[in-house]
């Protein structure tokens, strides 16, 4: 999930405060659609779509249609407004199927029970009862799972099955959850989550847990706890896909320095002098992390770009400081701050312009699904 906090983002030179802005934009159910900021032709998009066709496209991060807020208990009176404003997953896989997107993370988010909408963003609004936070998980998991055995999606449960989920006609869900705060610092829990069919953990969200504080709380220098470095080791082992997107820049690089398997930042993009937002992260480590042989989801979140076309950019900037085999598509969909690719149904237009501008069909499959792929496939090796 995305979040504006209380430094300014700095854009083009211009100083922009996001006060209530956040609130303001995940209240609506679906808000306007997001511009493209460029133009193609016909033969441009029949392009993108061919190629789609082709070959698979896979999102690292997203809620589609936001099941996690699906039987959410204990919500703040803000997160109950945006719950009661619906729930929406048979939509998003139809936008998905339409536009040809072979699969995505459907991300369980495991500490929506004590977040709260704020003025800068999100935060934690109370703590956690004892064993509350483990039940929510499995109230999400057991809900993104019934989406599977309705007929909605086909879940993806390793690399190796993309031909079989794309014969089923239906995208692939690969079960996910973002923030570990439901193992509750235990490594022991790891295992029961890999029976559920997880594949994905991302480390921190928004609350400070037993493994780290979240990136946007801290300065970069929170450390990776004991329980931390065990957790990164059982992960590894079970063959589960460690996501450190969220996590401080002290805390990720132990943890790449513990992993022996390839890591992700499955959305966020890198800082640069232009722009500088605590959700980003330096371009030094995301080259450590291309060197571990890892990968970066490219964030569409309207932080500092305001149309298709600057996720264009964005996709473009990752490849030039990391390389074209280090990066991958992560929306965070449905879950976003005020993304610029906002619907699946874009994803031709996307790829159309991605190819348009020069990206060689090669290297838009490494992008679009490839890259996640293999990284999926080399953390699940035993």
């Amino acid at each position: 999930m995305g979040k504006m906090t209380r430094r300014v983002l700095l854009a083009g030179g211009a100083a922009v405060i996001a006060t209530g802005a956040y609130g303001a934009y995940a209240w609506r159910k679906r808000p306007d659609a997001a511009p493209l900021g460029f133009d193609l032709t016909n033969e441009e998009h029949a392009r993108g779509v061919a190629f789609l066709k082709a070959n698979p496209a896979i999102d690292a991060h997203a809620h589609p249609g936001r099941t996690f807020l699906r039987d959410a208990s204990g919500l703040s009176p803000m997160m109950k407004a945006y719950a009661a404003k619906g729930i929406f997953e048979r939509r998003t896989v139809n936008d998905m199927t339409e536009g040809g997107l072979a699969g995505a993370s459907f991300a369980a988010v495991s500490d929506i029970n004590v977040l709260s909408p704020t003025k800068t963003g999100i935060a934690e609004s109370r703590p956690f009862e004892p064993g509350e936070a483990w039940a929510s998980y499995k109230t999400q998991i057991t809900n993104l799972k019934k989406l599977a055995s309705d007929g909605l999606v086909t879940p993806f449960s390793a690399p190796g099955d993309i031909d079989m989920v794309r014969a089923s006609g239906k995208p692939g869900a690969i079960w996910s959850v973002e923030g570990a705060d439901f193992l509750e610092g235990s490594s022991d829990r790891l295992a029961e989550a890999k029976a559920d069919g997880v594949q994905s953990i991302t480390l921190m969200h928004y609350r400070a847990n037993e493994i780290s504080e979240p990136m946007t709380d801290s300065e970069d220098d929170s450390a990776l706890s004991l329980a931390g470095e065990a957790i990164v080791r059982e992960m590894n082992r079970l063959g589960l896909l460690i996501d450190l997107a969220h996590m401080p820049e002290k805390a990720a690089r132990r943890a790449l320095e513990l992993s022996d398997k390839p890591v992700m930042f499955s959305h966020t993009h890198i800082k640069t002098p232009e722009l500088d937002h605590p959700r980003f992260i330096s371009a030094d480590l995301a080259r450590e992390v291309a060197a571990s042989g890892g990968v970066i989801g490219a964030w569409p979140s309207g932080i500092g770009i305001s149309d298709l076309a600057g996720y264009a950019d964005r996709i473009f900037t990752l490849i030039d400081a990391v390389g074209i085999d280090h990066v991958c598509m992560g929306t965070d969909m449905d879950g976003n701050y005020k993304p610029v690719f906002d619907d699946y149904r874009r994803l031709p237009d996307l790829t159309g312009l991605l190819l348009k501008r020069g990206m060689g069909e090669t290297e838009a499959a490494k992008f679009l699904g490839g890259n996640l792929l293999r990284v999926w496939g080399q953390s699940a090796a035993e």
